[in-house]
């Protein structure tokens, strides 16, 4: 299981066990796309090779505020 915990500057991820930061430059660089319009599922894709991708996607602008 992946988490994710979003903030102003990236996300602190837990993937299998490992703690990690994805700074927010590297994700937009990564997406294509200003942060707050980027969405979980895609900071998901980075991360896993094959996720699941349950519910709706949520842009992080949504979730910060």
């Amino acid at each position: 299981m992946t988490v994710l915990s979003f903030d102003d500057d990236g996300v602190d991820v837990v993937y299998e066990g490992t703690e990690f930061r994805l700074e927010k430059s590297l994700i937009e660089d990564a997406v294509g796309k200003t942060y707050p319009d980027v969405t979980d599922h895609e900071v998901l894709q980075i991360v896993e090779k094959e996720p699941t991708l349950d519910g709706e996607p949520r842009r992080i602008g949504d979730i910060l505020h």
